[in-house]
């Protein structure tokens, strides 16, 4: 799977980026920001994208909305460490693909990409 990572903390972006890589994944782009996100998508076309909710500039939010605008059918999977059920019921109404808490275990990474990987 093609995956576009938008995350700003460097080390949390390393972990993820090495855990897909583990597990035979491809990490096409890096962002640190919603300007990155939105131009990487265009330019690589990924199957997913990996969004942080907290970002500089663009809430996570925001930047799934561009995305949804560029491509209704979009896969994105919403990175948080915020706990919120009408967070969640907002971001599964707008059709993210999944929420990973952070912090998370491998174990749950993996189930997560297995489901993925099946729809």
């Amino acid at each position: 799977m093609r995956v576009l990572l938008v995350e700003d903390n460097a080390l949390t972006r390393y972990t993820i980026k090495s855990l897909l890589e583990k597990l035979g994944h491809e990490v096409v782009a890096e962002a640190e920001d919603g300007q990155g996100a939105v131009k990487y998508f265009g330019e690589f076309k990924p199957d997913v994208v990996f969004l942080d909710l907290i970002l500089p500039g663009k809430s996570g939010v925001e930047i799934l909305e561009d995305l949804l605008a560029l491509d209704p059918a979009v896969r994105v999977v919403i990175l948080t460490a915020v706990e919120q059920d009408e967070i969640d019921r907002r971001l599964k109404d707008k059709g993210v693909s999944a929420i990973l808490r952070k912090p998370f275990s491998f174990d749950d990474f993996k189930t997560l990409m297995k489901n993925l990987v099946k729809a």
